[in-house]
């Protein structure tokens, strides 16, 4: 008897909040990798999907195998292709010496040294990312050190009491030394990594980010005990959350196998009913995010066809 073909990787889950792609694979237990390419940034690397290749940076949740086992590859592949500048990761202080160590060791296995660069980053402490976008790490709780993370804009707005005045005053303000704007920060995409619920989630930069990307790993009502021993989410603990972030769209990312995505929307609606579930969207349903994505596509006057032929790929390349 001739055998059935193998069953196909997982492909990665798809969620368009303008201007973002919500883009990766994230199973629990299995491999988390979540990528925005406007952002230029990844969100855990689990796995190695060739599109997260084109990101220089690795927000590092924590260190358990799913979330990092991609890394060393990532690394790898970058200067293999030869991708501008030195691949970055962020990570929790207390689990950068530990990767780094992990990344020696592979001198010795590969007879080479691949260009990396490990940085630790307490709770708290802001890295640049690009000019006016930097990266925030807020602690969480997990069952080892972890960080949440949220990508934050600076903008420069103009003094209410210089409201109204000519280009030429405030020219002159300027030249006096007068301050005549004030720096915002905006937070944008929020990841909360692996976590059990917690003020920290509550932080403002949670409550004001356009997207939030949250995991919430068990569903199932007598599965609560075990989402606290493993510090996760579970969907219960998401009503007053989603009741506080005002995101246009949270993502929803870390789902067990176990858990059926229409069983998973159920619950969701359920716990916060049909208008506001609308805005939450589960990262690896595939059929009801390609219904959504096709939906966005017709409001916006393309077809699925002429979108994809005239639009880059996901790794960047044309």
């Amino acid at each position: 008897m001739i055998p059935r073909m193998p069953p196909q990787e997982a492909r990665l889950g798809f969620v368009y909040s303008a201007p973002y792609r919500i883009q990766g694979v994230s199973v629990a237990g299995e491999q988390a990798v979540v990528h925005v390419p406007e952002l230029d940034l990844v969100f855990d690397i689990g796995l190695c999907p060739r599109p997260t290749l084109a990101a220089p940076t690795v927000a590092l949740t924590h260190t358990h195998m799913d979330h990092v086992a991609g890394l060393p590859y990532w690394f790898s592949q970058r200067f293999f292709q030869r991708m501008p500048g030195t691949a970055r990761c962020i990570v929790h202080e207390k689990m950068a010496e530990p990767l780094r160590r992990m990344m020696a060791s592979w001198v010795d296995l590969e007879r080479q040294k691949t260009p990396h660069e490990i940085v630790g980053i307490e709770p708290g402490q802001d890295v640049d990312l690009r000019q006016n976008l930097f990266l925030r790490a807020i602690e969480v709780s997990h069952t080892i050190p972890a960080l949440a993370f949220v990508v934050m804009e600076r903008r420069s707005k103009l003094r209410e009491e210089f409201h109204g005045l000519s280009q030429e005053r405030l020219r002159e303000l300027r030249t006096q030394g007068t301050e005549i704007t004030k720096t915002l920060e905006i937070p944008l995409v929020a990841y909360t990594g692996d976590t059990e619920p917690g003020d920290f989630l509550l932080r403002d930069e949670f409550l004001r980010a356009q997207v939030v990307v949250s995991e919430c790993t068990f569903f199932e009502e007598e599965h609560r005990d075990r989402a606290k021993i493993g510090k996760h989410i579970h969907v219960e603990d998401l009503r007053p959350l989603l009741e506080a972030w005002t995101a246009t769209d949270v993502v929803i990312s870390h789902v067990s196998r176990r858990t059926l995505m229409p069983f998973a929307r159920g619950r969701i609606e359920a716990l916060v009913g049909p208008e506001r579930s609308q805005r939450v969207h589960l990262l690896m349903d595939h059929r009801t995010n390609k219904a959504r994505h096709e939906s966005q596509l017709a409001a916006a006057g393309e077809s699925q066809k002429s979108h994809a032929e005239r639009a880059p790929a996901a790794d960047g390349t044309a």
